[in-house]
């Protein structure tokens, strides 16, 4: 967090409804909005823009603001040079793409946050770049203050330079946009084996995981993995290494300090291979997709540990991220009073003034309070012993001794509740609740807790009432305040959800906007001659690049995410334009998924299910008995199935689940691409049949 102005004024910023932005409001720096009226003052000032791109929960970006933007010289140094604006990355993804593009262009290396670019005033193309800046020469990375200067300099004695080399950079990020696939072949399962091949390969045997540190959770990549050992279960060599790498990974990411052992939840990433110490800010997008990932995990192992871990997250999201209105606030900072993962860490002395004994010496064990420090002096907790080896050692029964570590772990939650807690990001962007309706939608399936799918649907209600507006979607609402017109990943992400959550729970309002959502991606998104998805509508503001990415990052890719929404909707609804979108997209995304098929596992879920189309399981009859027909089925793990429950009663139906008709009782249709079985009217013939493919 930024201290305030020692003069009390504060910059355009305190207008701004992101947490982020306001965060800057007191700076000396006379910081901008991106927007139409900072861009008119650089252009008239013929000053170069600074723009630096960043986001609340995170740790550098709150560090470049302690060092220079709260210090007045440096403050005074860019007021002086350039038109500065400040952009939260959660809010316009759009610019921050486009940016970390040219960043990596530019440098030939990563990019990240905080990212700091040197624009033209008049074209906004950039021509410097970097990330965190320290204010004086160290780590190798020039002085911020001297960075200034020099590019101030280069801006004024170089102009004609940066016009050339602007339009070079802006080839080379068009030429980076995948072209269209003329070959006119067929699509090819091959991505789906080399992906399977390379996972393993860089998969860590020992502590889970893909290659080296920092590791990332990639829950793209763990759904993949279950879902091929899934696709050969009933083969004569079933992939069992995949459910390894899946369930291995998954089991030392809950046992670690990745994971809140304590309030549930996972942070961002882990800075070691053991996932012990992680970079502690969480953020909504990776439980929300953890969450989903886990409750399939349960499912399909009948794992304890993955169970818990589902509900856990589940309660860590409806306690710590919801807002009173249904909707899911994005982060928690990784930082409280100053200091990243205060707020999670403990002494031993600490612990054993909140224990008695017997609490103490299983929970000491337990979490590693009984061994050397692992962070910075203080104890973050991570797994070290398993149940059975401590009630070994303290002679006692399992039993007891998981009793006694969970009235440990209840009372540490009790009193670090009462601690300063890290600084929470109430923007509540539409992407990411989708995602996170679609995970409480199988957690809610895979527990049995309909309070999940209540709170997924109030989400939807919140959604509807604040984000759409005149049949187009807003990404972000804050405060009261809905803004910015929708990216493709809110339609994609949100259309997921719902059909999620129309399996988990029929709702023919849900179902009926997903079906909205999906038009207006077609009509407003689609790229018509390559195929595919951009990520901003045909009538967003114009940057200088319309970009369109195929690749999953932090958040599954939105190409991704709408492939997979068309294949199911297609088959769900016997709509052939909706396959047709789909294919159109892969065949997009072919070259790319080729390159580097790990890299596209939400796509390769697509390709997987484009190629052999889901099984569509229509139950229609009474609600009581739709209500145990679909429990048992779901106790049957299946990702490449798909169930809605209609009641026999329902109205207004799209013609494809209206032809699937209620006989007096319960009774079943079974759909395998375009083919439907004849109506299967005992659930006993029913789990066969599904047992059975």
């Amino acid at each position: 967090m930024t201290s305030p102005s020692p003069t009390g004024r504060q910059n355009s910023l305190a207008a701004e409804t992101s947490p982020y932005l306001r965060q800057h409001a007191a700076n000396p720096v006379d910081w901008h909005p991106w927007g139409p009226q900072a861009l008119e003052l650089a252009r008239r000032l013929d000053k170069p823009i600074l723009l630096s791109i960043g986001y609340s929960a995170c740790h550098w970006c709150h560090v470049m603001a302690h060092e220079s933007f709260e210090d007045p010289a440096t403050a005074a140094l860019m007021n002086e040079l350039f038109v500065n604006i400040k952009v939260d990355r959660e809010e316009r993804p759009d610019i921050d793409r486009i940016y970390q593009t040219a960043h990596q262009v530019m440098n030939q290396a990563g990019g990240g946050w905080p990212l700091t670019m040197f624009l033209a005033p008049d074209s906004h193309r950039p021509f410097f770049s970097g990330t965190y800046f320290p204010p004086e020469q160290r780590y190798g990375m020039p002085g911020f203050r001297a960075v200034l200067e020099k590019v101030a300099d280069f801006y004024r004695t170089r102009r004609g330079d940066l016009e050339q080399y602007g339009d070079k950079l802006v080839d080379v990020l068009g030429q980076l946009q995948p072209p269209a696939d003329s070959s006119g072949a067929a699509l090819s399962g091959e991505p789906l084996l080399t992906a399977r091949a390379t996972l393993q390969r860089e998969f860590d045997g020992e502590f889970g995981g893909f290659g080296e540190a920092p590791k990332f959770p990639h829950p793209a990549n763990l759904e993949f993995l279950l879902r091929s050992w899934r696709a050969s279960a009933a083969s004569d060599e079933p992939d069992l290494q995949a459910l390894y790498m899946a369930t291995l990974t998954l089991t030392r990411m809950a046992e670690g300090g990745l994971y809140d052992q304590l309030g549930g939840g996972f942070c961002r990433y882990s800075v070691d291979r053991y996932w012990m110490i992680p970079h502690f800010e969480k953020m909504l997008y990776d439980n929300a997709q953890l969450l989903g990932v886990y409750a399939q995990a349960a499912v399909a192992t009948g794992e304890p540990l993955f169970r818990r871990v589902t509900a856990e997250t589940a309660d860590w999201l409806l306690r710590d991220l919801r807002s009173p209105e249904g909707g899911f606030y994005s982060t928690l900072d990784a930082d409280s009073e100053g200091h990243e993962g205060r707020f999670y860490v403990w002494t031993p002395d600490e612990v054993r003034e909140l224990l008695d004994v017997e609490q103490y010496e299983p929970f000491a064990r337990r979490f590693g309070l009984d061994r050397d420090a692992n962070f910075e002096g203080q104890w973050h907790l991570h797994t070290f012993k398993s149940i059975a080896d401590i009630a070994t050692e303290l002679r006692l029964d399992e039993a007891t001794v998981a009793t006694r570590i969970d009235e440990a772990r209840a009372r540490l939650l009790e009193l670090r509740s009462t601690r300063v807690w890290p600084a929470r990001d109430q923007k509540i962007l539409t992407s990411w609740n989708g995602m996170t309706i679609g995970g409480l939608a199988r957690a809610s399936r895979a527990l049995e807790r309909g309070d999940l799918a209540d709170a997924a649907l109030q989400a939807v209600r919140f959604l509807r009432e604040r984000c759409w507006k005149d049949g187009r979607l807003l990404a972000v609402h804050t405060d009261g305040e809905s803004r910015f017109p929708a990216y493709l990943d809110d339609y994609a992400m949100l259309a997921w959800g719902l059909l999620e959550l129309v399996e988990t729970r029929w709702d023919a309002d849900a179902l009926a906007w997903a079906i909205e959502l999906v038009d207006v991606m077609l009509e407003h998104f689609t790229d018509q001659e390559a195929g595919g998805f951009f990520f901003t509508a045909d009538d967003h503001e114009s940057l200088i690049l319309r970009p369109k990415t195929f690749s999953d990052d932090a958040t599954p890719a939105g190409n991704g995410v709408a492939a997979r929404v068309l294949v199911r909707l297609g088959y769900l609804l016997g709509e052939t334009r909706y396959i047709d979108a789909a294919e159109a997209t892969l065949r997009s995304a072919h070259a790319a998924i080729e390159r580097y098929p790990h890299g596209h596992g939400t796509l390769l879920m697509a390709l997987e299910e484009f190629m052999s189309p889901p099984v569509m399981l229509v139950l229609r009859g009474a609600s009581d008995e739709l209500d145990l027909w679909r429990s048992e089925v779901d106790k049957l793990y299946d990702p490449h199935r798909m169930i809605v429950a209609v009641p026999s009663d329902a109205k207004n139906l799209p013609v494809a689940l209206a032809s699937k008709k209620s006989l007096g009782g319960a009774v079943a249709y079974v759909c395998r691409g375009m083919t439907c079985s004849p109506p299967v009217t005992t659930l006993g013939q029913l789990v066969r049949e599904l047992r059975g493919h």
